[in-house]
């Protein structure tokens, strides 16, 4: 979703989100959420122009949204500050007689206040641009917010679009916000939202410190199964489990881990969360981990143990910045030199050794006796 507004527009923006108490989740310019907006078809409808609110001495902003113009008073907009349009048309109003500046001195004054203008630059017909990449009828559905409080989500526009749009533009998504006939989805994306702030409290408590564990040994990559803290891990001194694999897991205790990883979609929200502190080769799943063993087998002179494996999930991710010189080994022949024969030239240079011509004699007198001797037989 962007702006009309110039790059210096985008670099505010972006500081109006990082002082906003909202998540990490709330979208970027050009980030993955961003695009899949972009990236959605919306049918185009015919030019329409929906009228919710004006001001009392008749003020109205107009606001271009797909193929249709919704004039909105810009005091219900304002009202709501923590919000990307509130923001954004405050400052509109502090800074209307800044704009009628024509020429101000060199010293940058100039630059920062077209700079602070452009987030709210209209277009040639006095229109404002606001959210390309959202659909009309969300962003319709969105407008209730700033005039009653409350987002009713219709059939036709989707959970995981208005918040996604409710994402971008900083308005809060939650129960107390959105009413929409389809729990399922409404509780899923709560549900996202309270397990990525879940992981990152999992994440700093119990993860991290193993992490750290494994960087001070100097590795770069660790691997960690969550065991209940009920499980019991015996295992035979003499005979230890065969675990697969390079990597020897560390292990943690935490029921309520284990738990929060049961759910696949739990899993996908932490795995992005590790993509977003910029962790790399990120693996989530479950496998089974030896507990105890259940018998001894012994055939002949062999003894195995057999363990009782329980299924338990597993974390494995890296920090390796230069993964490609890791794989890349330098292989040094060694240059040996031959007491006898300094080099090759001289090797074949040199003659032959003595020996080598009585073996010649001695093979020649075997053959010629092995020929007569053939000879005599037929």
């Amino acid at each position: 979703m962007k702006h009309s507004s110039s790059s210096s527009a985008s670099n505010n923006i972006s500081s109006i989100k990082d002082n906003c108490h909202r998540n990490q989740r709330s979208m970027s310019l050009g980030g993955p959420a961003h695009e899949s907006l972009l990236s959605k078809p919306h049918s185009q409808q015919p030019a329409q122009t929906i009228e919710l609110s004006r001001g009392e001495s008749g003020d109205y902003v107009v606001l271009v949204v797909e193929n249709s113009r919704f004039i909105v008073n810009p005091a219900r907009l304002i009202t709501k500050s923590d919000t990307m349009l509130g923001r954004m048309f405050a400052m509109r109003a502090r800074n209307a007689g800044a704009s009628n500046v024509s020429v101000m001195s060199n010293n940058g004054c100039n630059d920062v206040v077209n700079g602070i203008l452009d987030l709210v630059r209209p277009n040639d017909q006095n229109e404002y641009d606001v959210a390309e990449g959202i659909s009309a009828p969300c962003f319709r559905v969105i407008m209730d917010y700033y005039h009653r409080g409350i987002m009713n989500c219709p059939p036709l526009v989707s959970v995981s679009e208005l918040r996604e749009a409710c994402d971008y533009l900083m308005v809060p998504f939650n129960v107390n916000t959105v009413k929409c006939q389809d729990l399922r989805s409404l509780l899923h994306e709560i549900s996202n939202e309270g397990a990525r702030g879940q992981f990152n409290v999992f994440l700093e408590e119990i993860i991290l410190p193993q992490l750290v564990i494994a960087a001070e040994r100097g590795e770069r990559e660790c691997h960690i199964v969550v065991l209940m803290d009920e499980d019991v891990v015996d295992w035979d001194e003499e005979y230890p489990p065969q675990i697969g694999g390079e990597d020897v897991p560390q292990v943690v205790y935490s029921t309520p881990l284990y738990k929060f990883f049961k759910y696949a979609e739990n899993r996908d929200v932490a795995k992005q969360v590790l993509k977003d502190r910029e962790m790399k080769k990120i693996r989530l799943g479950m496998e089974g981990y030896p507990t105890h063993k259940e018998r001894i087998k012994r055939r002949f002179n062999r003894t195995e143990v057999m363990y009782n494996y329980v299924q338990r999930p597993f974390l494995h991710s890296s920090w390796e910045k230069e993964e490609a010189r890791s794989r890349h080994v330098d292989f040094a022949c060694p240059i040996v030199k031959s007491k006898s024969n300094p080099s090759l030239a001289s090797a074949a240079s040199d003659p032959l050794p003595q020996v080598f011509f009585h073996f010649l004699t001695f093979f020649k007198f075997y053959i010629d006796v092995a020929v007569n001797f053939n000879f005599k037989l037929e």
